[in-house]
Formats: structure tokens, C-alpha cells, sequence
């Protein structure tokens, strides 16, 4: 019972993180919703998540990783919720606007100055009335619950 708990965790330490980072890419490249700044950090944490669960898949009975990586979700979510706050204008944000100017290309000037500028303080999509930096909170703050409660349960 105990190491089936552990492998649970391991494996919600890992497709937790990689399936909102998915989100987030098909978000961006299908959808054409450019991350801010703001949104770049919430990935950040869960790049981190996943280098910790990958690491606990290579280390299987050592727990660290695995809490490594539940924490690293749960600051995406607390990140993620910060910025849903910023988003409805609860709160002001540390930055205003980011852009993604795209690299390479014959003149660097002309793809900076045409690359979009994206508000952190503006939603660019929500589904009843839930951002995507909401949905990251939600998600995150369940995942990183989950991972911990299975790695509870494994003792």
C-alpha cells in the first residue's frame, strides 16, 4: 500500500505540472494567447516541478523530490492566484505589460517593435468568469494537494 501511495505521487508530482504546461502551450500557440509576465512565472515554478518529479522517478524511494515538486505546484498556484487578483483589479500588480517579441528574422527592430504587448492586468480569456491564471490557481492548489496527500497516505 505504502509504495503504491509513492508511485502515486510521483506520477501526480509529474503529469500535474506537465499537463498546465500543455494547457498553456496550446493556449499560446494554438489559440494565439500570448503569455505576460505574470504568466511566465507560474510556468516557471511548474519547469521546476517537473525537473523535481523527474528526479523522484529516478531517486523511487527517496521522498524529497516529490515534496520539491508539490511545493514548486503550489507556488504556481499561489503565484497564479496573485495574478487572478491582479486580473480583477483586487490588487495591483508588480508589473504592468510584457512582450514576446519573436527572435531571428531579418530585422530585429521591426519584430520588436510589432510583437504584441500583453497586460497582466487584463484576462485575455475566462470561462465563467474564471481567468486562466485562475484556472492555474485552482488546478495547481488541487494538484499540489493531491501530490502531498498521496505522499501522506505512503507512510
Amino acid at each position: 500500500m505504502a509504495d503504491a501511495m509513492l508511485t502515486r505521487a510521483r506520477w501526480a508530482a509529474l503529469v500535474v505540472p506537465a499537463a498546465l504546461l500543455g494547457g498553456a502551450y496550446v493556449s499560446q500557440y494554438v489559440f494565439g494567447l500570448f503569455p505576460c509576465e505574470m504568466c511566465w512565472w507560474q510556468r516557471y515554478a511548474h519547469f521546476a516541478a517537473l525537473g523535481f518529479a523527474a528526479l523522484a522517478f529516478g531517486l523511487p524511494r527517496q521522498r524529497a523530490p516529490i515534496v520539491l515538486a508539490a511545493l514548486a505546484i503550489g507556488v504556481s498556484a499561489l503565484i497564479g492566484g496573485f495574478h487572478a487578483g491582479v486580473e480583477y483589479h483586487w490588487w495591483e500588480g508588480v508589473t504592468h505589460c510584457a512582450s514576446t517579441a519573436a527572435s531571428g528574422g531579418d530585422d530585429p527592430l521591426a519584430a520588436i517593435m510589432n510583437a504584441p504587448l500583453i497586460r497582466c492586468d487584463v484576462a485575455q480569456w475566462t470561462l465563467l468568469g474564471v481567468s486562466l491564471a485562475g484556472f492555474n490557481f485552482l488546478l495547481s492548489g488541487a494538484g499540489a494537494v493531491t501530490v502531498l496527500h498521496f505522499l501522506r497516505r505512503a507512510r
